[in-house]
C-alpha cells in the first residue's frame, strides 16, 4: 500500500512541473500578486512542516537528538552546494542560441527532484502522516520552483513547449529516487532515519534563503503585507494538518 501512495504523490509532485502552462493563460500582472502569496504561503508550510511534523517524527524515530540537528545540518550545506553549483551558470557569449545554463538547470532540477522523491518514500514508509505533509509541502514549494524553472528554459533558448516538456522529463527523476529509496528499504532501513532531517534540513534552507528573501525584495508595502499573512497561512495549514491528519 505505501508503494501505491508513494507513486500517487510523486506523480503529483511531477505534474507540477507543467505549472508553466499558467503563464501562458493567466496575466503577467496578476500572475506577479498570485505568485508572491504563493511564495509566502510555501515558505510557511515548508518551515511549518520541518518543525511540526518532519523533525518531531525524526526525533521519535531512533536517532539521538544530537545525531538528527547535525542531519539536519547537513541538508543544509547540501542544498546550499545543489544550488550554489547546479543552478543560474550563465552564458557568457551572447551568439548563444540555447543557454549552456538551461542544461545545468535541468540538471539541477532532476537531481533536486530526485531528493524529493527520496524524500517521500522515506516519509511515507516512516509514517503515512508525514508522508502526506511532506508530499504537500513539496508540491507547494515546487509549485513557484517550477514556475521559475519554466522561465529559465524560455530565457535561455527553449520553445515554450520544449521547455514544458523537458521540465516534465526533469521532474520524472522524482518517482525514480522514491523507487530507488522503497526497494532498498529493506536492506538499508537506517537509510531512512537520517533522510527525514536531511528533508527539514532543505524545507528551512528552500523557505529561509529563496522563498522568504523574496518576499523582503517586494517594495510595495501591501502586497508584501498579503505575502506575509500568506506566510502565517502557511505556518497555520500545517498546525492544522498536525491535528487533522492521523497515522
Amino acid at each position: 500500500m505505501a508503494l501505491v501512495f508513494i507513486l500517487a504523490s510523486t506523480f503529483l509532485v511531477s505534474l507540477v512541473s507543467l505549472a508553466g502552462v499558467l503563464t501562458l493563460a493567466v496575466k503577467e500582472k496578476l500572475m506577479q500578486k498570485l505568485l508572491l502569496c504563493l511564495i509566502g504561503f510555501s515558505a510557511g508550510a515548508l518551515i511549518g512542516g520541518a518543525f511540526l511534523h518532519i523533525l518531531p517524527e525524526a526525533l521519535a524515530n531512533k536517532l539521538n537528538s544530537e545525531a538528527v540537528f547535525y542531519y539536519v545540518l547537513l541538508g543544509i550545506v547540501l542544498f546550499f552546494l545543489l544550488e550554489r553549483y547546479l543552478y543560474w551558470r550563465h552564458c557568457h557569449q551572447e551568439s548563444c542560441k540555447v543557454h549552456p545554463f538551461t542544461y545545468l538547470n535541468l540538471v539541477g532540477g532532476a537531481f533536486h527532484n530526485c531528493i524529493d522523491g527520496m524524500s517521500i518514500a522515506a516519509s511515507y514508509l516512516i509514517s503515512p502522516k508525514v508522508g502526506v505533509v511532506t508530499t504537500i509541502a513539496i508540491i507547494l514549494h515546487e509549485i513557484p520552483h517550477e514556475l521559475g524553472d519554466f522561465a529559465v528554459l524560455v530565457y535561455g533558448g527553449f520553445s515554450k513547449k520544449k521547455a514544458l516538456l523537458y521540465n516534465y522529463i526533469s521532474a520524472f527523476a522524482a518517482t525514480i529516487g522514491a523507487l530507488a529509496v522503497y526497494f532498498i528499504s529493506d536492506f538499508a532501513k537506517g537509510s531512512l532515519n537520517f533522510i527525514l532531517p536531511l528533508t527539514a534540513g532543505g524545507f528551512i534552507y528552500i523557505a529561509a534563503t529563496d522563498l522568504i528573501p523574496q518576499i523582503h525584495k517586494e517594495s510595495n508595502s501591501k502586497r508584501a503585507a498579503w505575502a506575509f499573512v500568506a506566510f502565517l497561512c502557511g505556518i497555520g495549514f500545517m498546525i492544522a494538518a498536525k491535528f487533522l491528519l492521523k497515522d
